[in-house]
C-alpha cells in the first residue's frame, strides 16, 4: 500500500525529533569524555601492533559495569570504529597491521611511504575512514529502524534458524578452514551449555563449582581468548617490529590524490557497510573485496602493489563502513554477526539491556545517543589523527617488554574486580593457554566466542520452538522465513565440497 504524503512528514518530523534525542545525549559533557577517551584509546589500539579492538574490548569491559548504558556503549563504540583508523598507521609506517582489517592497506601503504608518500597515505586513510565512517553511520541510522520492525514477525523458529544461519555463515567466511571454525564453534556450544537448564532450571556441567552455575562469564573466557592468548602469541614472536625511520610531512592529500581517490572511497564506502552486515569478519572482507574491485576496474592494475593511493583509499574506507553495518543485525535482531559484536551483546545485557527487534522503541535514548555519538566520534578522529601521527611514531617504539606486562595486568584486574572471584581468573588463564595452543595450530577464538553467546539462544529457541510443535521438527521447514535460512544453511555448508572437488579436477 502506498504511503500518504502526510505519513511522509510525519516520518521525516519523527526521525528528526530521534536525532534530536540523540545529540541530546551524544552532547551531554559525561558522554562527550567517553567518546573522546574511546576514540584516542580506540586509535592507541589500532596503532600498536598485536592488540587489537577486541582485546581491547574484551579487557576494558568490566571497567564499564559502573557507567551508565548510554556512556558504557559510547566508550567501546569508540574504542571499536578507533581501532580501525589507527591501524592504518602501522600498516604505512611498519609494514605490520595494527589491526586484521588493515593488512591490505600495507600492500600500497608501506610503499608509498618508501617513496617519501607516507604523508600522504596517511592523510587519505584518515580522510577516506571519516568519509565512509560517516556513510555507514547514517546507513545503521535508515536501516536498523526498519530491520527492527520487520524482525517483530519472528518466532522461536526464525531465530533459532538465524542464529544457525549465522554461526554457519561466520564458519563458511572464516579465514581459517572452514573445518576448524566449526570446530571451535561447535566447542563453543558445548561451553555454553555449562551452568543452569534455560528450560528445567537444573545445573549442567558445573562440577559443584558456584561460578559456574551461571555459566562461563563472557568476559574471563574473551579476555582470555583474545587478551592473554594475544600477549602469549606476541611473545612467542622472535623480535620487535623495525621502524621505517622518515619525515613525515605532507598529510594533506593534493588535488590529484583527491581525484584518483574519490571514486574508490565512495565504492568502498557502499561495498564494506552491506558486507558489515552479514555475519562474518566484516571489516576483513570488505577491505580485501575493495581491493580486488579497484584493481579490476583500475586502467593500470598492474601498478597496484607498488604504491598507488587508490590501494589504500578504497580498503580504508570499506572497514570503517563496514564497522557500523556491523552494528544493525545486532540492535535490530539480536544476533551478534562476529566476536566483537558479540561482547557488544555482553556489554547492553550486563546492563540489563536485551538487543533485538523491541530494543530501538524501548530505549530510544540509548539507540540514538550511540548513532549521535558516531557522528561525534568520527569528527574526533579525523580531528585527532592528523596531528598525532609524530605521537603514535613513537607510540610504536614502545619496547614489547613493557607493553605486554602491562596488558596482563589489565586483564587480571578486570577480571578479579567483576566478583573478587578467584575462579574467574583461573577460568581466563585457562582460556588464554587454549586459545594460544589454537592459534598456534590455525583455530581462530571469534567462532568460539560467537557460539558461546548464540549458544543458550539457539538452545532456547529449539525447545520452545519443539514445545509449540509437540516434539514436530517440521515446523523448521513449514515457515517460509525460516525455511529459506535452513535452506541457506545447508547451502553454506555443502558449497565448499563442491568447490573442492572441482578445483582437485581442474589441477
Amino acid at each position: 500500500m502506498c504511503r500518504s504524503p502526510l505519513d511522509s512528514w510525519e516520518s521525516s518530523v519523527d526521525l528528526i525529533a530521534n536525532i534530536g534525542l540523540g545529540f541530546s545525549v551524544a552532547l551531554t559533557p559525561i558522554n562527550l569524555l567517553f567518546c573522546f577517551l574511546g576514540v584516542l584509546v580506540g586509535t592507541l589500539v589500532g596503532v600498536l601492533p598485536g592488540l587489537g579492538p577486541v582485546g581491547a574490548v574484551a579487557f576494558l569491559l568490566s571497567l564499564t559495569f559502573k557507567m551508565e548504558p548510554a556512556s558504557a556503549i559510547i566508550l567501546l563504540a569508540g574504542i571499536y570504529y578507533g581501532a580501525m583508523y589507527g591501524g592504518s598507521t602501522t600498516s604505512i609506517l611498519v609494514n605490520i597491521p595494527g589491526e586484521t582489517a588493515s593488512v591490505v592497506t600495507c600492500l600500497d601503504g608501506y610503499r608509498m611511504a618508501r617513496q617519501g608518500r607516507a604523508g600522504a597515505a596517511l592523510g587519505m586513510a584518515a580522510f577516506g575512514s571519516f568519509i565512509a565512517g560517516t556513510f555507514g553511520v547514517i546507513g545503521l541510522m535508515c536501516l536498523a529502524p526498519l530491520l527492527g520492525r520487520a524482525a517483530l514477525s519472528f518466532g522461536p523458529p526464525e531465530f533459532f534458524a538465524l542464529t544457525l544461519t549465522g554461526l554457519t555463515l561466520v564458519a563458511y567466511l572464516s579465514q581459517a578452514s572452514m573445518l576448524k571454525a566449526l570446530t571451535m564453534a561447535t566447542l563453543g556450544l558445548l561451553a555454553g551449555t555449562a551452568g543452569m537448564d534455560p528450560i528445567s532450571g537444573e545445573e549442567r556441567f558445573t562440577y559443584g563449582t558456584l561460578t559456574l552455575r551461571d555459566g562461563f562469564g563472557l568476559v574471563p573466557v574473551a579476555m582470555g581468548l583474545f587478551g592473554i592468548a594475544e600477549v602469549l602469541e606476541n611473545l612467542a614472536r622472535i623480535g620487535p617490529p623495525s621502524l621505517y625511520e622518515t619525515k613525515i610531512k605532507g598529510l594533506l592529500p593534493n588535488a590529484k590524490d583527491w581525484k584518483d581517490s574519490i571514486w574508490p572511497i565512495g565504492r568502498g564506502s557502499v561495498l564494506g557497510f552491506f558486507l558489515g552486515i552479514l555475519p562474518g569478519p566484516g571489516p576483513v572482507i570488505a577491505s580485501f573485496m575493495s581491493y580486488a574491485m579497484e584493481k579490476r576496474l583500475s586502467r593500470y592494475p598492474e601498478k597496484f602493489g607498488t604504491g598507488v593511493i587508490e590501494g589504500v583509499a578504497g580498503p580504508e574506507a570499506a572497514n570503517n563502513s563496514a564497522t557500523a553495518g556491523s552494528f544493525i543485525p545486532l540492535l535490530s535482531l539480536g544476533i551478534p554477526t562476529s566476536g566483537i559484536m558479540a561482547l557488544f551483546m555482553g556489554a547492553l545485557m550486563i546492563h540489563g539491556i536485551q538487543p533485538g527487534p523491541l530494543f530501538i522503541s524501548r530505549h530510544p535514548d540509548l539507540f540514538w545517543g550511540f548513532i549521535a555519538s558516531m557522528y561525534v566520534g568520527n569528527a574526533m578522529l579525523l580531528v585527532l589523527n592528523l596531528p598525532l601521527i609524530g605521537i603514535w611514531v613513537r607510540v610504536l617504539k614502545t619496547p614489547y617488554v613493557i607493553l605486554f606486562p602491562l596488558i596482563l595486568l589489565f586483564c587480571l584486574i578486570g577480571v578479579y574486580s567483576l566478583n573478587a572471584n578467584t575462579v574467574e581468573i583461573v577460568v581466563m588463564l585457562g582460556f588464554g593457554i587454549f586459545g594460544f595452543f589454537m592459534r598456534r595450530v590455525g583455530f581462530e577464538g571469534a567462532p568460539f566466542i560467537l557460539a558461546l553467546v548464540l549458544g543458550p539462544i539457539m538452545e532456547t529457541s529449539l525447545r520452545q520452538s519443539l514445545l509449540i510443535s509437540r516434539g514436530d521438527f517440521s515446523i523448521f521447514l513449514t515457515r517460509p522465513i525460516c525455511a529459506v535460512l535452513i535452506v541457506l544453511t545447508v547451502a553454506f555448508l555443502i558449497w565448499p565440497l563442491f568447490t573442492g572437488r572441482k578445483k582437485k579436477t581442474r589441477e
